[in-house]
């Protein structure tokens, strides 16, 4: 497949991910951490325009100059922008105006790609894919948090959220040794992944399934969220300070745990995986089972021996660079390493990541606080 086939493919599923939505959904903002559709649709298509075609076709006019304000999210490289938490507070452009920026830059796209261009931008235009594919993701849970805080329930769509059966835990072990961590080989990974380096494991287990609703239910039912003993003082405080009693979208209704999915609210089913948990309750958890949560290097040495890329799975290792890190000059150094600082990585993939954008090295990264992602537990001891 050609850069120009790749290239259509990746921004056909990002207005897929869009065509549920009425227009008033595309310009919701509840929460800081969850951006406006229509921001996502404009951030991406800025991406484009500002890194590629401002730099590499000829002749190329910016759609608005000021539309580096509005969608530029965090490179000081590039200048000022507006703040995150005022996404949502704008409504102009409009939905309409951003549809029209994204032709505007898809057919100059398609222009440069169909000549013959410097091989130096295959690099750029990989970086450009997967950082639409990574807003796809969050398009997806940005949505479901739009709806699913809104009081109505509105369903999205019934093609994700799939319910499943999973079988009962069972752990395998891992010998003791010095194992190699860190991409290696060709094709795209992101610089945080590089640096492939050893580290020493010592022995341990670890789960081949993920902690399922029914498990999380005894936790609750055992008074897990209001027993200090299992948590953080950091997570207390957290679950105290917004009365968290439950993971996010569950709602008990008349004694039976119903939760919001894309298809609406419905009952919680015992036998699926747990999701949308934060890294405080992924611990509280497993301390409560008198376990924990695996390490990056843990999950990444075992994860060849069980399945994953349902759920983004917590890990117990904070967010720091690899040997040897480096970024790159100029915005695109800003990509990653600024972000190394109180974070916990989260390893796997989640079932609304895009399709090929998940690999064993892959390194997520959020918050400990943070659950509106497809996050789950995978017990260790």
């Amino acid at each position: 497949m050609n850069f120009l086939e790749r290239y259509k493919i990746v921004r056909k599923r990002t207005e897929d991910i869009c065509k549920p939505l009425e227009t008033e959904d595309f310009v919701v903002q509840p929460i800081a951490d969850v951006s406006p559709p229509k921001w996502h649709i404009g951030h991406t298509t800025w991406f484009f325009e500002t890194f590629i075609l401002m730099d590499y076709l000829q002749g190329y006019t910016e759609f608005n100059p000021e539309y580096n304000y509005v969608f530029n999210s965090y490179y000081e490289t590039v200048g000022a922008r507006v703040i995150r938490t005022d996404r949502g507070n704008l409504s102009r452009p409009t939905v309409k105006d951003i549809f029209q920026y994204r032709k505007y830059v898809d057919e100059a796209m398609e222009g440069l790609l169909k000549d013959n261009y410097p091989s130096e931008l295959n690099e750029l235009l990989e970086l450009g894919f997967n950082h639409e594919e990574q807003h796809q993701e969050l398009l997806l849970t940005d949505i479901k948090y739009i709806l699913g805080n809104n009081p109505l329930f509105p369903a999205y769509t019934p093609l994700v959220d799939t319910i499943e059966n999973h079988p009962i835990e069972n752990f395998i072990t891992i010998d003791e040794a010095i194992y190699e961590i860190g991409f290696n080989g060709r094709g795209f990974c992101f610089d945080n992944e590089l640096g492939r380096h050893k580290v020493y494991v010592p022995q341990f287990e670890i789960a081949t399934t993920l902690v399922t609703n029914g498990a999380f239910i005894e936790f609750i039912e055992a008074g897990g969220y209001t027993d200090f003993r299992h948590w953080h003082a950091e997570g207390l405080d957290w679950v105290k300070n917004n009365s968290i009693s439950a993971p996010m979208y569950w709602h008990n209704i008349d004694g039976t745990w119903h939760h919001y999915t894309y298809n609406g609210l419905t009952p919680v089913n015992p036998y699926d995986l747990l999701n949308h948990i934060s890294f405080y309750e992924a611990a509280a958890f497993a301390a409560w089972k008198g376990m924990r949560l695996p390490t990056e290097f843990e999950w990444e040495v075992a994860a060849g021996k069980f399945t994953w890329g349902s759920r983004w799975e917590w890990t117990e290792s904070a967010y720091l660079p690899y040997p040897g890190f480096k970024k790159a000059p100029g915005a695109i150094g800003e990509y990653n390493g600024k972000f190394m600082v109180n974070q916990k990585v989260l390893r796997g993939a989640s079932e609304v990541t895009s399709p090929g954008h998940s690999r064993i090295t892959y390194r997520n990264f959020f918050h400990p606080h943070l659950r509106w992602q497809y996050t789950g537990i995978r017990l260790a001891q």
